[in-house]
């Protein structure tokens, strides 16, 4: 996977109530954990080299496994090699696209679907499937991205990159940055957090999600406003604020933006992932 920020996805713009019984039903799930190595970070441009798809849950453990080297009809840059190992000639050697992609799209369009920077994979997914005329989509809540969860259970970590996770938690799955390496630590993280997850009290899990701070345009997709009002009103009650210091963006806690909702729309307490 090509390191780039993580971007935010519908769980994010949850009341607190409503992510801890999504996190509770995935850890009850099966899993289908994917991860791409790609040419570079932007589906537009850019193509995947290389795909892997592990499935397992937290009862019968790994039930599947595959890999591919993809075939992209393009050549890789040396950025790339030298972050994956995965050189223009390896891939030339691969799979045509089309085939790998109808080969995996059962598998990926079973359990929930799960990575480490989610959005990254499943866009370049989606990508993928349409350059096919075969589009691809998986509902929300059938979407898991462990960075989101790692920021609630393992908040005391200095980082929450798969590479560094892996070093922590000595994952034995081989050199971070190949498809199939990342996606076993994937699983093994999803594994190791979902457990963690059903060992907690909900009133415990319920404090660490109210204490998160989420983005303003997170904060507004709970309400019938723009983000300007939401944000008027949230400042207007002197909540707790601070600016990302990556994206310039304004955060507010999770809590604060709660309160606000139940206070103006008292009758509806809990919100549908759609």
């Amino acid at each position: 996977m090509v390191p780039v920020s993580t971007s935010r996805n519908g769980q994010t713009a949850l009341l607190s109530s409503d992510l801890l019984n999504f996190y509770r039903r995935v850890s009850t799930s099966p899993l289908t954990v994917v991860d791409v190595e790609t040419t570079g970070s932007r589906p537009q441009q850019a193509r995947v080299i290389e795909v892997a798809v592990v499935q397992g849950s937290l009862r019968e453990e790994v039930t599947f496994e595959t890999s591919f080297l993809i075939d992209a009809q393009m050549p890789v840059p040396r950025s790339i090699t030298r972050l994956t190992g995965i050189t223009t000639e390896m891939v030339k050697q691969g799979q045509p696209a089309e085939m790998v992609w109808d080969t995996v799209l059962p598998h990926l369009r079973q359990g929930v679907l799960t990575g480490h920077n989610l959005a990254f994979d499943y866009g370049f997914l989606q990508a993928e499937y349409r350059k096919l005329g075969k589009p691809f989509k998986r509902q929300e809540s059938h979407r898991f991205c462990t960075v989101l969860l790692s920021r609630f259970l393992l908040a005391d970590l200095p980082s929450r990159s798969l590479p560094q996770l892996v070093k922590h938690f000595n994952f034995d799955v081989g050199p971070s940055h190949r498809a199939l390496a990342d996606t076993r630590a994937c699983w093994l993280l999803a594994r190791l957090l979902l457990t963690r997850l059903q060992d907690m009290d909900d009133d415990i899990l319920l404090q660490k999600f109210r204490r998160q701070w989420i983005s303003l345009r997170d904060a507004a997709k709970i309400f019938p406003y723009t983000r300007q009002e939401v944000q008027e009103q949230l400042d207007a009650r002197q909540c707790e604020r601070r600016t990302s210091r990556r994206s310039n963006r304004h955060l507010y806690r999770r809590g604060d933006v709660e309160a606000l909702f139940q206070e103006l729309h008292p009758q509806q307490l809990s919100l549908n992932l759609l």
